[in-house]
């Protein structure tokens, strides 16, 4: 299973829905959805690439695979 760590990373940045929207240009309930996912289900490729520039970050890091859960 792909645990999505969106929340934890923000975490450790100390960056808060409104400031990581402004970064990507959305709206700060988007990030909210988006944040409180624990399992990716899908996301497309300009929303990875944007939460990536804005958290200067690797895909790898949002996201995490577990085996057996």
């Amino acid at each position: 299973m792909i645990h999505w760590r969106l929340a934890v990373v923000m975490a450790e940045r100390n960056i808060s829905n409104k400031e990581l929207a402004a970064a990507m240009g959305i709206h700060p309930h988007s990030v909210s959805r988006l944040k409180t996912r624990r399992r990716l289900t899908r996301i497309d490729e300009t929303t990875l690439s944007a939460l990536c520039k804005a958290l200067k970050c690797q895909p790898g890091d949002l996201m995490r695979y577990e085996e057996g859960s």
